[in-house]
């Protein structure tokens, strides 16, 4: 989408006009609602091909195989194991991502956006079609990658037992427009979140 006004800033600079491997490169990654894993690969090099944002070679030092570019691949496919065993995929790393349930998908593509390194990871309705109990080991995982990897997280989700269990700041919206910004609890309680998510209260009965 092509905004028409406003400003997006990231640390100072403009993200408009800016082309997503650029984006990734400033240290922005996501996932998405609509999963975007390379079916057929395996998940060992799904979660390899986020790690390249990383790569500072080109087509020709590729193509002679210099010593300093295997010695980057090989870092590559380490930060990739270390992902798998911290998101327990380890064990289906050489399978092919179109068989897995969808949970384990979910997590595959996770792993892709964290062997970016990013500072800032936006993640799109994460809990869509998982069950509860898979929601609720989602919502330890994000914790974890907030607090261990010093990782910002911009969470877009329909899910409120999620929002509310591991946000520290809540933006509500209201067909785009911001309605309420704050602590959980307080954004809960708010008149117009209230309203817009859950109707008008009815009038007592007389």
């Amino acid at each position: 989408y092509t905004p028409n006004r406003g400003e997006i800033l990231f640390e100072g600079s403009s993200l408009l006009h800016r082309p997503p491997h650029r984006i990734a490169e400033i240290g922005i990654a996501r996932t998405f609602q609509n999963l975007a894993l390379f079916p057929r690969q395996s998940v060992l090099d799904n979660v390899r091909i986020g790690a390249h944002t990383a790569c500072r070679s080109d087509f020709v030092s590729d193509a002679l195989r210099l010593p300093w570019v295997r010695r980057q691949e090989r870092d590559l496919e380490q930060t990739a194991w270390t992902l798998l065993e911290a998101l327990d995929l380890s064990e289906v790393a050489y399978e092919a991502p179109e068989g897995l349930p969808l949970g384990t998908r979910k997590r595959i593509e996770l792993a892709r956006a964290l062997a970016a390194r990013p500072k800032l990871l936006l993640l799109d309705e994460p809990a869509g079609g998982l069950t509860h109990e898979e929601v609720s080991e989602l919502g330890g995982l994000i914790r974890r990658i907030r607090d261990d990897r010093q990782v910002s997280v911009l969470l877009v989700e329909h899910h409120m037992g999620l929002v509310m269990s591991i946000s520290d700041t809540v933006v509500a919206l209201d067909f785009g427009r911001k309605i309420a910004e704050g602590p959980p609890a307080s954004v809960q309680q708010d008149e117009e979140v209230i309203r817009a998510y859950l109707g008008k209260p009815r009038a007592p009965l007389q």
